[in-house]
C-alpha cells in the first residue's frame, strides 16, 4: 500500500530525536535541547532509505520545529551540518 509523500515530522521527546515515518522505517535525528539551542548529534536513515531525500525531508522538518520554537541549531553531525550548508535559507538557524 503506498502512502502519500507528506508523511510529518514528530518530535518524539522521550527519545530526543525526531522521526519521520517512510514506509516501515524510519529516519531520525537525535538532538539534545540546551536551553536556546538545539543541538543535533546524530542522523540516521536506515540503508534502503539513503539517497531517496527522506533525511532531507527529516531536517526540513527539524529546521520548521526550530524555528517554531525560536530555536537556534549546532550541527553537531557532519550530514546535518553539511545540509545546513546546502540549504542556506536556514542560515538564520546556526547558532
Amino acid at each position: 500500500m503506498e502512502q502519500g509523500t507528506a508523511q510529518a515530522v514528530t518530535d518524539n521527546r522521550a527519545k530526543n530525536r525526531f522521526e519521520l515515518a517512510v514506509g516501515n522505517q524510519t529516519v531520525f535525528a537525535d538532538y539534545r535541547r540546551n536551553g536556546q539551542t538545539m543541538v543535533i548529534s546524530y542522523v540516521e536513515a536506515p540503508p534502503s532509505l539513503r539517497g531517496t531525500g527522506a533525511a532531507g525531508r527529516l531536517m526540513e522538518g527539524v529546521m520548521d520545529a526550530a524555528r517554531s520554537e525560536g530555536l537556534k541549531i549546532v550541527p553537531l553531525c557532519s550530514y546535518a551540518a553539511l545540509w545546513m550548508r546546502r540549504n542556506r535559507r536556514h542560515d538564520d538557524l546556526l547558532a
